[in-house]
């Protein structure tokens, strides 16, 4: 996968080279590329914005300058600073990880439209599914906007030469989008084949399924007194996966209930999370009677 990032603020986007996406960079799983929007400013300043028209608090951001950037970065004659990972990694297999998990290179094959990605407090809510669906994609671009934002026409523009999505991370508002940035890129490569040591590691992550994932733990056995719950020691591999699946459902009962509604659930799960209503209608406190 490629990714391009065009910001005012190409330091920001360094924690991009670390961790897992770092050892994607190593593995040739994925390119990035940083570009300084200011390159493509014109006046003495290198301003990228202006007032807005029909007045109002704070700037918009120039279509002069966003316009000839993505130009270029669809063209593919933006010169930005290729993004190197931050330290080698040592060759060193983790305990979960499967033997012949496809690690080859994804670069791009037969020519596809980008993606282009404004984050957006005005965007559609980004959820799982769009993190799957964009990790099958070849070339991503992402376009930080600061101020008041971007002015519309660019957005509009780029669809020419782009797929374009706006998307908001959540329902607050942030200085710029380059944090958003950081959050869409971790949550798309993760799920690059290759990326992640054991395949499983994503598809039991929270919302793989509809439901919140459910607890976790790891050794000592006994910690502060609190105990890891005798099921996971069990050794019944059917237990575990029962109960790692009620637990699943319980959280998701109790945080998130609105995902239940198109959550696939089979008939266990349903009795489960009757056992649920059952216990909460118990433990709720009567109504005196006048």
């Amino acid at each position: 996968m490629k990714i391009d990032v065009v910001t005012i603020f190409p330091e920001y986007l360094d924690p991009l080279r670390h961790a897992l996406l770092g050892k994607a960079i190593e593995k040739d799983l994925l390119a990035v590329d940083v570009h300084d929007l200011r390159h493509w400013a014109t006046d003495v300043h290198k301003s990228v914005d202006d007032s807005p028209f029909g007045g109002g608090p704070g700037m918009v951001m120039k279509p002069e300058v966003w316009g000839p950037a993505l130009d270029s970065v669809a063209a593919g004659t933006a010169a930005g600073t290729r993004l190197d990972s931050s330290l080698p990694h040592l060759d060193r297999p983790r305990h979960d990880e499967l033997a012949g998990e496809a690690a080859a290179s994804v670069a791009p094959q037969g020519a596809q439209q980008p993606v282009l990605i404004v984050p957006t407090p005005a965007g559609k809510p980004f959820t799982q599914r769009d993190a799957q669906e964009l990790s099958r994609e070849q070339h991503l671009v992402f376009a930080c906007g600061r101020y008041e934002g971007i002015d519309q026409r660019v957005i509009d523009d780029a669809a020419r030469r782009y797929h374009v999505r706006e998307v908001s991370i959540g329902d607050y508002v942030l200085i710029g989008g380059e944090v958003a940035v950081l959050v869409i890129a971790e949550a798309v490569v993760r799920l690059i084949p290759g990326v992640l040591g054991n395949r499983r590691s994503h598809e039991e992550d929270s919302f793989s399924d509809g439901l919140l994932e459910g607890p976790s733990y790891t050794k000592p056995r006994v910690w502060r007194e609190l105990e890891v719950p005798e099921v996971l020691t069990s050794g019944n591999h059917g237990l575990v996966d029962r109960w790692r699946r009620e637990q699943s459902l319980a959280r998701t009962w109790a945080r998130r209930p609105e995902l239940l509604e198109t959550a696939p659930l089979d008939q266990a799960d349903r009795a489960f999370l009757e056992q649920l209503r059952a216990a909460e209608s118990a433990d709720a406190p009567s109504t005196p009677q006048p």
